[in-house]
């Protein structure tokens, strides 16, 4: 007899736009206006769009120059992160009203496991409606979600509906709802991936699911395993309540390009020195070095060494990434160089799953 998915119920709740949403909040001038936060200098990047903004093609990572060119009336505000995490602590009061089981993804977004609640309430399409609403009340922000049995799904249906809606996809829908989907909505297919997929005629999740486990494999590595048992609504991860912190990182845009090494090395000494203060309070210390070098031409290349030993230090990092610089001649001048520590003190072994092999079961649970 085959192992059956552990079914649970788990909404994904994800702000519409919330960084733009609490500036034109906080600023009734702003309301109805096309605004980006962020990306305001000649170098910078856009953090969040309003919806106003997006109907010009304005994105986040955008850069703020292509995104004047694309709305030319747009309005750029100042991040302010600080007041984000002050709404963003309204926000998770609220979920834990629920249940205890709250994973954080962002100050925006989080999953919440609400299969047994403190409300006794067996509908997660009410809780998920019941937290909007509340959400509304209490913050005057609109946020979408999406429910079903595990948190890829979820995930993928709480885009459904934006903004200011949400999306149930119940036991039975799960496959059939994988299958009609581009891959491109699929979560982890980004647009390297897309494109190979696409390449490989893989257009939809039905494609996907036509492909053996070793034809996936063999073009995708370890992720085929992923979309194989993805498409089939096999996922097993849970909601962790304290998610732990896989890497730590500080970058810096320049308002000029640089090409000098000698310049760089000045950058990153800085960089560096601003990775030690949050490795220090934050009580981490990691093996794997990363230098993160975007060019001119916004190519983005990495360049990794993993250390013996656990190093936290300025000097020691900036050793390793010394080393990384000097690695191969760059291509040519550099807009950003960044710095991150990753395989923290903090990880624990994983331990290894009991593969699942299906979800074609109908439940009578109400969803």
């Amino acid at each position: 007899m085959q192992d059956e998915m552990p079914i649970r119920k788990i909404i994904h709740v994800d702000m519409d736009a919330f960084y733009a949403s609490v500036e034109q909040l906080d600023n009734p001038e702003l309301r109805g206006k096309a605004i980006a936060v962020g990306g305001s200098s000649v170098r910078g990047v856009v953090s969040a769009a309003s919806y106003e903004a997006r109907k010009f093609g304005v994105r986040s990572a955008m850069s703020g120059t292509v995104a004047r060119k694309l709305c030319p009336d747009l309005i750029f505000v100042r991040t302010n992160f600080d007041r984000y995490k002050e709404v963003s602590k309204q926000i998770r009061k609220i979920f834990f009203e629920y249940t205890d089981l709250v994973e954080p993804l962002s100050l925006d977004e989080a999953y919440l496991d609400v299969t047994e609640n403190k409300k006794g309430n067996p509908s997660a399409t009410m809780i998920a409606t019941e937290i909007r609403k509340k959400i509304k009340e209490k913050t005057g922000l609109n946020a979408s979600a999406g429910i079903s049995v595990n948190k890829f799904v979820a995930k993928i249906a709480s885009d459904i509906n934006k903004p200011n809606g949400q999306k149930t996809i119940g036991p039975e829908e799960v496959v059939p709802f994988l299958e009609t989907l581009d891959v491109k909505k699929f979560y982890g297919v980004g647009k390297v991936t897309k494109e190979k997929m696409y390449r490989l005629g893989i257009f939809t999740g039905k494609d996907l699911k036509s492909k053996s486990l070793e034809f996936l494999e063999e073009h995708f590595g370890k992720s085929g395993g992923f979309y194989y048992k993805v498409v089939r609504g096999i996922h097993n991860s849970k909601v962790k309540p304290s998610r732990t912190q896989k890497s730590l990182a500080a970058e810096h845009t320049f308002s000029e390009n640089i090409s000098s090494e000698i310049f760089m090395l000045e950058r990153l000494e800085e960089i560096a020195a601003e990775v030690e203060n949050r490795l220090k309070s934050k009580k981490l210390a990691g093996k794997t070095v990363t230098l993160k070098i975007k060019y001119r031409d916004f190519t983005l290349q990495t360049r990794s060494k993993t250390l013996p030993l656990f190093i936290a230090s300025k000097e020691l990092i900036l050793e390793v990434v010394k080393e990384l610089l000097f690695q191969e001649k760059m291509k040519e001048s550099v807009r950003l160089l960044g710095i991150s520590i990753s395989h923290l003190n903090n990880e624990t072994p994983k331990k290894k799953e009991v593969p699942k092999e299906s979800i074609d079961v109908q439940l009578k649970l109400e969803f």
